[in-house]
């Protein structure tokens, strides 16, 4: 099942259930007028939508939907964790970086803004472009109500919807921010979103062992620059809703990010996210010649099944003045 938020007016825009071609929806309806709110009694929900879902799939029920108007699949919710569960980025990123190895046994996460996420076809503003624009492709999980302690052999089932995110990031705020050892504030925008959530079953066998297996497709200003695979997580989305609700409950709608998805084979796949490509031709050369994101530069984001379909649509923003 896929679903998507229409933009209406209100902040939380209005529910519909998509086709899985994505070229068709049905609005839910007065029940369930948001994602948010379908999310917060999920049980009930989820059988009426599946029924929808259903309906969506004929062309005579279906209405045309146009990706243009979709907003966030979550424009803003209760809770955004973003882990760092891909060592290929973790060792990069030291590079990039400069700083030692962070020595851990528990998966690396902090908390973001949950107020905003951006339409995945907006402008997205920034003051500067002295901060080091810069995107990161991942894959996120979004949770019903999580009991504080469930372990990580228990979370799966908590997954309600995969979603496809863009956690921009300004990098010349975050070496500064990361050194207070409180966290990141301004180095960490809202984050973009695909048009579409997808439940867990629709992923079919690209989501295994808690892994989004699809490979991260990103364009920069129209070029290849990026085509990293999700399976070489080091921690699954079972360990990461694990390791988050460890001493606390989960809000339903509570999102939770993969980090910026990085392979072993970096120079096959390319990256997903600037620093990265710094940080090789760094190892390479000394010294980063790949500059970071101007006014006006565009990213698009897209993951495709074996057929070639877009699972969670396509981000396709620009960078633009504030």
């Amino acid at each position: 099942m896929k679903m998507a938020s229409r933009a209406n007016g209100t902040p939380d825009g209005e529910l519909m259930v998509v086709s899985a071609d994505g070229l068709r929806g049905q609005p839910a309806g007065a029940d369930y007028p948001s994602l948010r709110e379908a999310l917060e009694q999920w049980d009930s929900a989820e059988p009426r939508l599946r029924a929808l879902a259903a309906q969506a799939e004929q062309a005579e029920q279906g209405e045309p939907l146009d990706h243009a108007t979709l907003l966030a699949p979550l424009p803003r919710t209760w809770q955004w964790l973003d882990a760092s569960a891909f060592q290929t980025h973790a060792d990069l990123m030291q590079v990039a970086f400069g700083h030692d190895p962070i020595e851990h046994d528990k998966p690396l996460m902090y908390q973001g803004m949950s107020h905003t996420f951006l339409a995945p076809h907006q402008s997205v503003p920034f003051v500067s472009e002295d901060g080091g624009i810069d995107f990161e492709g991942e894959f996120a999980v979004v949770t019903d109500h999580v009991p504080m302690g469930t372990p990580a052999d228990r979370t799966l089932g908590h997954v309600k919807l995969v979603l496809l995110l863009n956690d921009w990031s300004l990098r010349s705020l975050a070496v500064p921010e990361m050194k207070t050892g409180f966290g990141w504030v301004q180095a960490k925008p809202a984050c973009s979103a695909a048009p579409l959530a997808v439940t867990p079953d629709a992923l079919g066998d690209d989501w295994q062992d808690g892994r989004v297996c699809l490979d991260l497709l990103v364009d920069w200003n129209g070029q290849r620059f990026g085509a990293a695979n999700g399976r070489e997580m080091a921690f699954g989305f079972h360990d990461l809703i694990a390791h988050a609700a460890a001493t606390r409950d989960l809000a339903p709608g509570t999102i939770i990010g993969s980090g910026t998805v990085a392979n072993a084979a970096y120079a096959q796949v390319g990256s997903s996210c600037i620093s990265e490509r710094r940080a090789i031709e760094i190892i390479a050369d000394g010294r980063p010649a790949t500059a970071f994101m101007r006014f006006g530069d565009r990213v698009r984001m897209e993951a495709l099944d074996a057929a070639g379909q877009s699972i969670f649509g396509a981000m396709d923003q620009a960078v633009a003045r504030a």
